[in-house]
């Protein structure tokens, strides 16, 4: 590093070091690093009132505090890059942020020997939520599997789910504003410091192109003050959320299609985006589809909404986005939450099946609950005789057993979890280490399927009225009944054997 290093003392009194050299310039900030690059100090270009500095106090402190020093605080470090420290230099006021994980910078690049030149760089999530740039430009050992995207997808819905239970809203949800990680499925919050607080802090910006909710774009041109105006919420928050996990799933935007409101591009976006806005895939509109002739080559097959639906994301994601891009563009309040997200998320990831033909590209697909399961990605079918285990759960009255509405799919090496086992416990960050671990596996073994039990002292074969001790293992049979704990939560499963010959 070429500039000198200053050192300074931060508001709460604990040393802060940065070399004069600007490495990173924002919309609001610009970038110093750290020495040794464990942290970053972003200076504000312009004086941050007295408003703004009771943000930044409450921010770093018992906003952080709330989130970060209670049970399972721990577990939200991998999940928001949380501004921790105020200092003061040359007059301006900054903040001192962990620098991001290495996973979160590019490690290959760009194709052809890195011609954007982006090895080394952030993660921006534009890269991965574009068929285009995907496809034009990504180094393929970048991309991840449709399994990570999903994986990446739960942990930005779980991220957001707590900031909105603490009653702040993001305010900028975008695929500038969160790194992501496709190849191990990470996904992190950047840009804390412009947090919304109703009644208390307003937003500094409205949003994001492409990500700002339709009643703020509406209402744009209003002035600030006018009641109908609409700003950045927990309800906007919802919107961006939606998009966000849309395009990292299907690779194209749920609202721009071939419609025209106006010949004046401008007002054409304002509509478009705003009080006009329409699902590309509304199915009592079909207005606003995509014309798989008018895009480029590298954006198909994703933006043929015909070959890849967004029904294709399984029965637990569809209605969300149906919900979100239909009656919430005019409705905020029934906008799907966060929780839901996170909630439909992992009983997808609990429905995925591996393709068996290696060359495809997406590596899983959801099961569609068809007796013929087939690959939407490459249409490669399913072969083989396939387990589908449907999860109930025990009441308080002994021997009663309620749908969970909630399936698991059984590959080889596929893995059951004390969540799986038992309604009381959530895969979630107040979940243990040790409730982490799991719990049994499954495997193919000459042409049966076999559940082996590693750790569940109460694994009962009902029909055959036979306990599976720890270490031994039980055959999966079409209409079999296995009991994975007793007591009330505990969970059984009703074994489905789909036959894919």
């Amino acid at each position: 590093m070429s500039g000198k290093i200053i050192r300074l003392t931060a508001h709460d009194g604990t040393p802060v070091e940065f070399v004069d050299e600007v490495k990173g310039a924002g919309g609001l900030k610009d970038c110093y690093f750290a020495p040794d690059r464990s942290y970053v100090v972003l200076f504000y270009r312009d004086k941050v009132d007295a408003v703004g500095k009771d943000r930044l106090q409450s921010i770093v402190g018992r906003f952080k505090d709330n989130i970060f020093n209670q049970a399972g605080g721990a577990y939200w470090e991998k999940l928001y890059c949380w501004p921790d420290r105020i200092v003061e230099w040359n007059g301006r006021i900054g903040i001192t942020v962990p620098f991001y994980a290495r996973h979160y910078f590019f490690e290959h690049g760009s194709k052809s020997g890195d011609m954007l030149k982006i090895k080394g760089r952030e993660k921006e999530g534009k890269w991965f939520a574009s068929a285009n740039n995907r496809a034009k430009f990504l180094d393929p050992r970048e991309l991840g599997t449709w399994a990570t995207h999903l994986r990446m997808c739960l942990m930005l819905a779980r991220a957001v789910r707590r900031l909105h239970m603490a009653g702040l809203a993001h305010s900028d949800l975008s695929y500038k504003n969160v790194l992501v990680d496709p190849v191990g499925g990470n996904a992190n919050i950047i840009d804390i410091d412009g947090l919304v607080v109703p009644g208390k802090f307003p937003p500094d910006v409205v949003g994001t192109p492409d990500f700002i909710a339709p009643e703020v774009v509406a209402s744009a041109r209003l002035p600030r003050g006018d009641p109908n105006r609409k700003l950045p919420s927990i309800q906007t928050d919802c919107h961006a959320l939606a998009v966000l996990i849309y395009m990292y799933l299907l690779y194209r935007h749920p609202l721009r299609g071939r419609k025209v409101h106006d010949q004046d591009t401008t007002r054409d976006e304002e509509l478009s985006m705003g009080g006009r806005a329409l699902f590309v895939e509304d199915p009592k509109d079909a207005s606003n589809r995509i014309n798989p002739k008018g895009v480029r080559p590298s954006e198909l097959p994703w933006a043929d909404t015909g070959a890849r639906p967004y029904t294709l994301t399984g029965p637990y994601l569809s209605p969300l986005f149906l919900r979100a891009f239909t009656e919430g563009l005019k409705n905020p309040q029934v906008r799907p939450t966060a929780s839901e997200w996170e909630s439909a998320l992992i009983r997808t990831v609990d429905l995925l099946q591996p393709c068996i033909n290696p060359a495809c590209e997406q590596k899983w697909y959801v099961f569609d609950n068809s007796t013929r399961p087939c690959c939407p990605f490459c249409g490669t079918p399913f072969r083989g005789l396939l387990p589908v285990l449907n999860l109930y759960h025990a009441t308080h009255k002994p021997g009663e057993f309620r749908p969970d509405n909630h399936r698991l799919m059984v590959y080889t090496n596929q893995s059951l979890y004390l969540w799986h086992a038992s309604r009381s416990v959530a895969p979630n960050e107040r979940i243990t280490p040790e409730q982490a671990q799991r719990v049994g596996y499954f495997v193919l073994h000459s042409d049966k399927w076999w559940l082996v039990n590693e750790r569940m002292p109460d694994l009962y074969d009902a029909g055959a009225k036979a306990a599976i001790p720890v270490g031994q293992k039980v055959e999966l049979k079409h209409d079999q009944q296995i009991l994975l704990a007793k007591g009330e939560g505990g969970r059984l499963l009703h074994v489905q054997m789909v036959g894919a010959r």
